[in-house]
C-alpha cells in the first residue's frame, strides 16, 4: 500500500501548481484524504481534506480561496490545486488517508502517508 505525492516544484509568487497523490495497493475510495505541509522550522500543519465521496471538504484559513482539494476515486487519486502561491506556502506537502471522517484536521488519525513533495515559492 503506497501513497505517491507528486507535482511539487519551484515557482514564483502568484503562480499555480497542482499536486497529485496517487494511491496503489488497495482502493482508497472509502477513505478520507488529506494534505498536510511542513515548512522549515515549523510543525506539520493541516492544509485540506476531502471526504470519501468528495462532498465535504475542509480548507485551512491561510489558503482558503487559493487552494482546492478534489479527488477521483476511479483513479485512486487526490489533488491539491494551489493558485496564487505565496512564499509562505513554501513547505514539503504530504498526502494522507484515513478511515475515519471525523477529526480530519488531526494528523494523528491518518492511517497512511505519502513521502512528501517539495513546494518552493520565491518572491
Amino acid at each position: 500500500v503506497q501513497l505517491q505525492a507528486s507535482g511539487g516544484g519551484s515557482v514564483q509568487a502568484g503562480d499555480s501548481l497542482r499536486l497529485s497523490c496517487a494511491a496503489s495497493g488497495r482502493s482508497f475510495s472509502s477513505y478520507a484524504r488529506g494534505w498536510f505541509r511542513r515548512a522549515p522550522g515549523k510543525d506539520r500543519e493541516f492544509v485540506a481534506s476531502i471526504a470519501r465521496g468528495g462532498g465535504i471538504t475542509y480548507i485551512t484559513d491561510s489558503v482558503k480561496g487559493r487552494f482546492t482539494i478534489s479527488r477521483d476515486n476511479a483513479l485512486n487519486t487526490v489533488y491539491l490545486q494551489m493558485n496564487s502561491l505565496k512564499p509562505e506556502d513554501t513547505a514539503v506537502y504530504y498526502c494522507a488517508a484515513r478511515v475515519s471522517g471525523v477529526g480530519v484536521r488531526d494528523s494523528k488519525g491518518y492511517d497512511y502517508w505519502g513521502q512528501g513533495t517539495q513546494v518552493t515559492v520565491s518572491s
